[in-house]
Parts: C-alpha cells; structure tokens; sequence
C-alpha cells in the first residue's frame, strides 16, 4: 500500500510541477501589450489588473482621442472603451485572455479580435458568465468577419 501512495504521490507532484512549469513558460511568451484608454474609466484599469493577473506584460497609455486610435487602427466598427495592440494583433474591449491566447497561438489572417460594448460580465466588467461572451474577429480592412470563438 505505502508503494501505490508514493506512486501516485510521485505522479500527482510531477503534475502539478508540469502544471506550474507550462504556466510560467506560457506566461514568459506573452508578447508585450499596449492598452490604450481614457483616464476617466475605472473599468480600463481592471482591465489592465486582469491582464497583468493572467502573466502579460502591459503598459497603460491614457490617450485623449480613443475614436481617432481606433479609425487609426481599423476597430472602430468594433469599439470599446480600450484598445490594445499585442504582438501583430489588435484586441478591442474585455475580450478574455482564453481568445487572446488562441489568437496568439494560431496565428490567424486578421486585424485582431474584439468584444463591442461594454458587456457586464466580461473580464474588468463584473463576474464573467461562461458561455455568454460573443468573441468578433476583425478582418484585415477592420471590417467584423464574424464570430472568432464565443467564451
């Protein structure tokens, strides 16, 4: 009996080591990212928190004119109260760091991705409702291509 428990104590130890390994390593791959808000919006700053909280290096850049960022960057069909610019890819709104990944992961023909509005139980928005948050991808020439992933 006390080999079966070193056994699996062994086994649940190196699991819970990959586990913590494979977050880390993921965590130091994040391409650095640039939020871009208003200074007045206390949902941007949770935002912000919420990234950082899930291992991504960000810097918050208050910006005056956010329509004039985002016709600049073609999400304006798309807006948010915040845009952020990572690696090739721009993500509009409270979209969960689950799209961000995938997106970064895979590598997709597109401007980036984005959640419109301000949906109340997205990420820095309120508690999150699995299932309910509509992810839009957004093509090349800002137009929205349709539906990235829903989360």
């Amino acid at each position: 009996m006390q080999n079966l428990f070193s056994t699996w104590g062994r086994r649940a130890l190196l699991a819970v080591g990959l586990s913590l390994l494979s977050t880390s390593v993921w965590a130091q791959t994040w391409p650095a990212a640039t939020v871009y808000k208003s200074s007045t919006c206390g949902c941007c700053i949770e935002y912000v928190k919420y990234l950082r909280a899930n291992g991504m290096k960000v810097s918050a850049i208050d910006h005056n004119n956010m329509n004039a960022l985002r016709q600049q960057l073609g999400t304006d069909k798309v807006a948010s109260c915040h845009t952020v610019k990572i690696g090739a890819y721009v993500v509009e709104g409270h979209v969960p760091v689950a799209a961000i990944r995938q997106m970064l992961a895979q590598k997709p023909n597109i401007k980036g991705v984005s959640l419109p509005g301000m949906p109340y139980n997205s990420p820095g928005m309120g508690p999150e409702k699995k299932g309910s948050l509509k992810i839009l991808s957004i093509g090349r020439a800002g137009q929205v291509q349709g539906v990235y992933m829903v989360l």
